[in-house]
């Protein structure tokens, strides 16, 4: 019977107390289903992605406790390897939106205990033209969102929607020129944000896209034109459209390639980080990693 290796990677800058009581948390429960167990403390930025690039082909699974920053930084680098390990997200951001779309529980210790008791998925991941990504990509609205918000506004927003508290809030988004090849058809349109979703978290909450699904190989294409209430009322009560009825204030359809071009270079947010630029092409890769996610979890196939 061969042994099973797992590495885990979490903050190493976070406060000593902190580090221990969190490793003392999920280090026994993980130690029980592995042979032989690595912990890797990232230290400087870009750690986490070294570490990945760096795995060694006998890694079966590859836990990363951190939120989606370094979540997003770890996939970036294991979507490229030709041996990916199965990835098992235990949250520790503020966020931790994809481990919310896998039904991971927020709390460490029943989160680690519900991946070791769970199941292996293989689920989508999409490729820009700066790398890859599990949650989204997005630019006008959601950008600008992300590089305002501060600490104070978060925890003033609680439980709303990072989305709609945007559309609430930043009336005076302004308008850009948008062309969209989507699956091969064009398409030209005025909007103040597009969103490129893989996953279906925002800020904590679920973005009510109706047929959202992590291993369908396609990705929900979002388009606002609008900050106005009717566009909330909308995003409420959203069905998926066809490539002819774009209208309204909100459109959503789904692709499994989408190019993306805009008058001007913009800036993206991608899985929370802006440093991704339009023009930019987008293909889905239709169940590229294999996740670990909670038995409980009934809509993973």
């Amino acid at each position: 019977m061969s042994q099973r290796k797992a590495v885990l990677i979490y903050n190493g800058n976070a406060g000593q107390k902190q580090i221990e009581k969190t490793l003392g948390t999920v280090v026994p429960i993980l130690a029980q289903s592995a042979d032989e167990l690595l912990i890797k403390p990232t230290k400087h930025p870009d750690d986490a992605r070294q570490f990945c690039e760096n795995l060694d082909s006998s890694v079966d699974d590859l836990f990363i406790l951190g939120g989606d920053g370094t979540v997003h930084q770890c996939i970036n680098s294991i979507s490229k390897l030709d041996h990916r390990p199965s990835v098992g997200i235990l949250p520790g951001g503020t966020c931790n939106d994809f481990s919310r779309a896998l039904g991971i529980p927020q709390n460490l210790q029943k989160a680690a205990e519900a991946l070791m008791s769970g199941k292996r998925r293989n689920i989508d991941v999409c490729q820009s033209d700066d790398g890859f990504f599990l949650n989204f990509w997005g630019i006008g609205l959601i950008t600008e969102a992300s590089s305002h918000i501060n600490e104070t506004e978060k925890a003033l927003f609680g439980k709303i929607s990072y989305l709609t508290s945007a559309l609430r809030t930043m009336t005076n988004a302004s308008t850009f020129s948008v062309r969209l090849t989507i699956d091969g058809k064009v398409k030209e349109d005025e909007a103040v944000m597009l969103l490129v979703m893989n996953g279906h978290y925002i800020g904590t909450n679920r973005v009510p896209l109706p047929d959202a699904n992590l291993q369908d190989g396609l990705a929900d294409v979002l388009i606002c034109r609008n900050t106005s209430l009717a566009a909330l009322r909308e995003l409420m009560t959203m069905e998926q459209g066809s490539f002819d009825d774009f209208s309204g204030e909100l459109s959503y359809i789904q692709a499994s390639r989408i190019e993306i071009e805009t008058e001007r270079v913009m800036n993206a947010d991608t899985d929370g980080e802006v440093y991704g630029k339009s023009p930019c092409t987008i293909e889905v890769l239709k169940q590229h990693i294999c996740m670990l996610v909670p038995e409980e979890n009934t809509e993973l196939k």
